[in-house]
């Protein structure tokens, strides 16, 4: 049982509460008791939380770690990101099958001089029109005006070019879901690698640990017998600089762990001194992985997709030269404080809408010069798509390459683990002749210390054999674009 040391706390933030009340006020005093009790209380459930993640970054696995990175990392939350933005403009496009309204309203205090003759369409509207007629006037005396009306706009049939739009931001969208899963296979890929680096390092560290033991062990024994006269001083030098070596080679492995664990710390967050494995279970690796066609990866897949994207936009252009038929229908109001003798009203004349107006018709619009443009966009469509195709083509070619690659890799690296388990013992059987020999005055110093060293290497070498496989399945896998086998294969390294 578990018990927590605030019950003491407790009992005396309520003292100080009863007795620091407020006259009367026993009701307020039991309400504060009550606030600081769940506090107190809380207080284990924290701590407990705390307990829980530094526990989880201290006790990593490979799934574990994979996770972590998928679930916070933030170029993967980016990239999601990016789907809700191309989800939205799906439904931005679905919104053009609906009705436009537009409401107005106005009210201006201008002369009502007005003229015959034509005025040309103006870009930014410098000269306002006038309506009424021509009276022949030019005073410079002010009337209101006032107008108030609304418009609806429906495009009821539009010969598919709605339908295309919405299909170019679909395919956006699964353009965007693509590369979500290019970044989460990259991200992944990056974790274990991570991951695999720090066991490499932590089995140098162990190795580099035994031969700290052996140069210091070695050198008592050289120690003794220069003491006793029975070996040159020099020697004892050489010991002192086999055991710093050692030494060296131990704060370089430990330096490489603490490198390594820095790069996974990037992954899957948190403090990399906090940061550590759990204990390997040692897993034998599979004899073979199961892996996805090259047209399943995520690479291949996102390409494919940006190819559907251009696809989607030629086909818009298929009904831009097609015309658009509009129904509109207004209805407005207006108010003049002019007679149509040119005769002003009042004063406040004109400030309420009274003349009333309703309209529906339809409008047909054709932009007959757009064709020399359609066919330029067509043509840059086309091309887009055909240097898409050819980066589709030398990605396949790349995931061949890889896979090739990877495979040939982790051959090699199980035929090296099958000879590394002889070459550990009969490099510990010479350095145990060498230090019998050495110590029967029969061998040098030097042979000790070049047996020591190949043990060294040779232990090293044993323990990254299996992590080489276990790296060549890992490349295979990411090739393959498709990490769930290899993590649960992987589960107790």
């Amino acid at each position: 049982m578990i018990h927590w040391p605030f019950g003491g706390l407790l009992r005396n933030v309520r003292a100080v509460i009863i007795s620091n009340k407020l006259p009367g006020s026993s009701t307020v005093s039991a309400a504060a008791w009550s606030i600081c009790k769940s506090f107190v209380g809380a207080v284990p459930a924290i701590l407990a939380l705390l307990v829980f993640a530094s526990v989880s970054l201290a006790q990593l696995t490979l799934p574990k770690a994979v996770d972590s990175a998928l679930a916070a990392y933030p170029s993967i939350q980016a990239a999601q990101e990016q789907t809700k933005v191309a989800a939205a403009q799906v439904n931005l496009a679905r919104t053009a099958y609906l009705p436009k309204a537009d409401v107005l309203g106005q009210a201006n205090v201008a002369t009502h001089n007005n003229v015959f003759g034509l005025l040309l369409p103006q870009p930014v509207g410098v000269i306002p029109s006038i309506s009424g007629p021509v009276l022949g006037t030019n005073s410079p005396s002010p009337v209101l005006g006032t107008a108030i009306g609304i418009l609806v706009n429906w495009e009821p049939f539009d010969f598919g070019r709605r339908k295309a739009e919405i299909g170019v931001n679909e395919a956006a969208r699964s353009k965007a879901a693509a590369e979500v899963d290019v970044t989460r296979l990259q991200v992944a890929a990056e974790t274990a690698a991570a991951f695999l680096t720090i066991r490499a390092a932590e089995e140098t560290e162990k190795a580099a640990v035994a031969a700290v033991t052996r140069a210091e062990s070695f050198q008592t024994v050289i120690n003794a017998l220069v003491n006793a006269e029975l070996r040159p001083g020099v020697e004892a030098s050489r010991s002192k600089a086999e055991v710093a070596a050692a030494r060296i080679q131990l704060i370089q492995a430990r330096q490489a762990v603490a490198v390594a664990k820095a790069a996974l710390a990037q992954w899957v967050g948190g403090d990399a001194a906090s940061l550590g494995l759990a204990k390997s279970g040692d897993p034998e690796p599979p004899a073979a992985l199961a892996v996805s066609t090259p047209e399943k990866s995520p690479f291949a897949l996102a390409q494919r997709a940006a190819i559907d994207e251009i696809k989607a936009r030629s086909k818009t252009l298929d009904f831009a030269y097609k015309p658009k038929i509009n129904l509109e229908g207004s209805t407005y109001a207006r108010g003049t404080g002019v007679q149509p003798n040119g005769q002003g009203s009042g004063v406040f004349s004109g400030l309420g809408p009274n003349i009333q107006n309703w309209s529906l018709g339809v409008n047909i619009t054709f932009s007959a010069s757009e064709l020399p443009g359609i066919r330029a966009k067509r043509d840059a469509e086309s091309h887009r798509q055909l240097a898409d195709e050819a980066r589709y083509k030398q990605i396949m070619r790349e995931i061949d390459s890889r896979t090739a690659r990877a495979t040939a890799m982790l051959e090699g690296a199980r035929l090296v683990a099958e000879q590394t388990p002889t070459g550990v013992a009969a490099s510990r059987e010479a350095e145990a002749q060498a230090r019998a020999r050495y110590q029967a005055g029969l061998g040098t110093i030097t042979d000790v210390a070049d047996a020591q060293r190949r043990l060294t290497q040779a232990e090293i070498d044993h323990s990254l054999a299996r992590l080489n496989i276990w790296r060549g399945l890992l490349d295979l896998a990411i090739t393959s674009g498709d990490l769930g086998p290899f993590l649960k294969l992987a589960e107790g390294l």
